[in-house]
């Protein structure tokens, strides 16, 4: 019989997948209220994007737009306590403009980890890293190093 504790971390593994499946696969942009707290903070939102639910959806929007196809795979998902950890990989066909970038047609494949604390079973903090790097080698946008 599993304790309240393991019941919680459960609990709060299905909310983090239905996250992904449901917001960045499906694009369902409206389950966030669902999924996340009214106090919601992502640490690592990238550069002009608010740190919460609005930036969820700008960068839904906007990853799906420049990759139409995109769709995350949990690799591996780990949980104790009140947080889940998991590693994932992106793919997709670059088809719209990223990051001012132009389509390329390349198809891509990006690692990402992720923290999220939860609160009775919503995400209130994430910390989020992207090897965006290798995204932009990807596609041909990546910088050159100068060690000549």
């Amino acid at each position: 019989m599993k304790t309240n504790q393991e019941l919680v971390t459960d609990r709060n593994k299905a909310v983090y997948r239905r996250f992904v499946q449901e917001v960045f696969n499906e694009g369902r942009l409206t389950m966030l209220e669902q999924l996340l707290s009214p106090s919601y903070i992502n640490q690592d939102a990238p550069p002009g994007t608010p740190p919460n639910a609005d930036g969820i959806k700008q960068v839904v929007a906007n990853t799906r737009t420049a990759f139409p196809d995109l769709k995350f795979v949990i690799e591996d998902l780990v949980g104790e306590g009140d947080k889940v950890c998991a590693r994932l990989t992106a793919s997709g066909t670059h088809k719209g403009v990223f990051l001012d970038i132009p389509p390329t047609g390349k198809t891509i494949s990006m690692k990402e980890m992720t923290m999220i604390h939860f609160v009775d079973g919503l995400m209130v903090t994430s910390w989020v890293l992207n090897d965006m790097m290798g995204l932009k080698n990807q596609i041909g946008a990546g910088s050159k190093n100068k060690l000549d």
